[in-house]
């Protein structure tokens, strides 16, 4: 690419999330937890992949989970690829060729979700057009919806709950990082997704990685980080958030950056942080509240802020500075409804 087209590249990365936001009316909603709603449809995820284990055996219900999410009113829908990996696969005996097919799958996905959506949409609309009522609501029920390619960490493909504490050991380096994410980061970026959603990011080493990583392949479409924390000050390895951030803020093609998987009320505090050393929008979305035990494979009960607890919380984070909001694990549709509920009122 020739300078003049890398600094296109730049500016119109650098206005697209700030351009969707506004499109949104001020305010963008994620979605919310998917491998538990994909539980409660009655899919087994005891696997190593997780939820990726659904694009091999129940792809319907993965673009279920997404039509429930976009009914309650997500703008932002993210694939079924946060645990889906080429290394994955092919430990599960898919050739490299299968593996990276259901990759691009998961972003096909979530695109048939998003035409369903938009095709019955217009269809209510003409619905309300025929029985003689006003058509008002054919515009607004065409709302803007993204697809968002969904990374997760190194931590997250070892399925050992280390995304929750970032400690790789000595022997992962930048390089080792890199090379491990450089195929699927290639693949997500050429599916047809709109965007590329780095999550539960648990280091400054994995941040860094994925940065060099997004220059060094040129890869053109806008990109988030989104970081986890368990003390609202650094996120879970102790790395500085600020520091994180910094890294994120300092990368042309991160067009926001955030939290995610982060119990409720550490969230303000992280806004704070984040705002300090960037000026790109901020994107929150929480886990439920509850804590993730890697070891035991299983969601401990704490005082979760849970749906209408959960939700009194959006106000205050949109005074700190965010303006995407969404759930994480143990989130369900009700919680986005509820928070695309509360984002309206206050448009």
């Amino acid at each position: 690419m020739g300078l003049v087209g890398a600094e296109e590249t730049s500016s119109s990365s650098s206005s697209f999330m700030s351009d969707f936001i506004q499109k949104c009316g001020g305010c963008v909603v994620i979605d919310g937890g998917f491998a538990t709603e994909l539980e409660r449809h009655g899919a087994d995820l005891n696997d190593p992949l997780w939820s990726a284990k659904c694009l091999i055996d129940s792809p319907h219900l993965v673009r279920r989970v997404h039509l429930d999410y976009l009914d309650a009113g997500a703008n932002i829908i993210l694939t079924a690829s946060y645990q889906a990996t080429v290394q994955g696969f092919e430990a599960k005996g898919f050739s490299s060729e299968e593996a990276e097919g259901l990759l691009r799958r998961s972003v096909e996905i979530a695109c048939e979700a998003r035409e369903i959506y938009h095709d019955r949409c217009t269809k209510d609309s003409w619905d309300v057009m025929e029985n003689g009522r006003s058509s008002s609501s054919s515009s607004s029920s065409r709302r803007p919806i993204l697809v968002a390619a969904s990374v997760g960490s190194y931590g997250a493909y070892l399925a050992d709950g280390s995304e929750y504490s970032g400690n790789y050991g000595d022997a992962i380096t930048l390089e080792t990082l890199k090379d491990f994410h450089r195929k699927r980061v290639q693949i997500l970026a050429n599916s047809g997704a709109d965007i590329i959603a780095f999550e539960t990011i648990p280091n400054k080493l994995e941040a860094k990685a994925y940065a060099e990583l997004l220059e060094e392949e040129g890869i053109e479409i806008p990109a988030w980080f989104s970081f986890n924390s368990k003390d609202g000050v650094n996120v879970v390895s102790g790395d500085p958030i600020s520091e994180c951030a910094s890294i994120a803020d300092s990368c042309k093609q991160v067009v926001a950056v955030g939290i995610n998987c982060t119990p409720p009320r550490f969230i303000h505090g992280l806004i704070t942080s984040i705002k300090k050393v960037t000026s790109k929008p901020i994107l929150v979305y929480p886990n439920s509240g509850e804590t993730y035990d890697g070891q035991a494979k299983q969601w401990v009960k704490s005082s979760g802020d849970v749906d209408e607890d959960f939700v009194t919380y959006i106000g205050k984070w949109r005074e700190a500075g965010a303006s995407l909001f969404g759930g994480c694990c143990r989130t369900s549709p009700k919680t986005i409804r509820g928070i695309a509920r509360v984002l309206s009122s206050k448009n």
